[in-house]
């Protein structure tokens, strides 16, 4: 089996809510992780995945291109520019640090594969404001980012439809595939390649960069944008683990 090892960031939140009842009212928190589906699908077809929540990828993300040389795919979801550009010691400490968007640019460059998978806080994402647009990483991925709020709310459903069944990513994947309730808006770049589309958007979409392979998958891995008919479909893990393996060049 062909295995990859894969360094995947984000899909993890925080929560804090204040409940009233009455004249009284106390606080809540809470944790969620969003990525489990994602990365038990890719360890059960073998995989090697190092998973960065949000709040550790603040500081532990790889800020140079020594640091990404031991992965074969680095995959981004659901997890804003800011987080990754902006520790402490250079949003508070005014210190200068290594850019990791520029590390992952350049580790795609030299043969690495890249995959941007959609969410609140990909591509442009709520607001604008996992603002990608203008990065190192706007510059590899084979789609265009929008400058604002490019969420694409379908609470009645959609599917998408494939474009490029014979592509070895959607080899042996059903050509109908499961509902969606949502995904970030985007179009594809000259030279790229749409694999799947949603009316006139890119939903699955393949380039080239350097030397390496970058993807931009525009809905989520997990509710709410995937649905539970997609984390649980029987193709689910076949086709993330086709995707890694492309974007390794395997």
């Amino acid at each position: 089996m062909k295995v990859a090892k894969i360094l995947f960031a984000g899909e993890s939140w925080m929560s804090y809510s204040i409940n009233t009842k009455g004249f009284n009212a106390y606080n809540i928190g809470g944790y969620g992780e969003g990525g489990k589906p994602l990365i038990d699908a890719l360890e059960q077809m073998g995989h090697s995945v190092t998973y960065l929540r949000n709040h550790e990828a603040i500081e532990q993300f790889p800020r140079t291109i020594e640091g990404l040389k031991d992965y074969d795919v680095v995959i981004l979801s659901d997890i804003g520019s800011d987080t990754l550009l902006l520790p402490p010691d250079v949003l508070i400490g005014g210190q200068v640090r290594g850019n990791p968007l520029a590390a992952i640019k350049e580790f795609v460059n030299q043969g690495g594969g890249f995959l941007m998978v959609g969410g609140y806080m990909s591509f442009a994402g709520f607001e604008g404001r996992a603002h990608y647009i203008h990065t190192p990483i706007d510059d590899i991925l084979p789609v265009n980012i929008l400058s604002y709020d490019d969420r694409m709310e379908k609470p009645e459903g959609c599917t998408p439809k494939v474009e490029a069944g014979e592509h070895p990513i959607l080899s042996d994947i059903p050509s109908e595939w499961p509902t969606f309730l949502g995904y970030n808006k985007l179009s594809a770049k000259p030279g790229a390649e749409v694999l799947l589309s949603l009316e006139e958007d890119a939903f699955l979409t393949v380039g080239s960069f350097g030397q390496g392979r970058t993807a931009a998958f525009a809905s989520d891995c997990s509710p709410h944008w995937g649905t539970l008919s997609f984390t649980e479909w029987a193709s689910y893990p076949h086709f993330w683990s086709q995707l890694v393996n492309w974007l390794a060049n395997r």
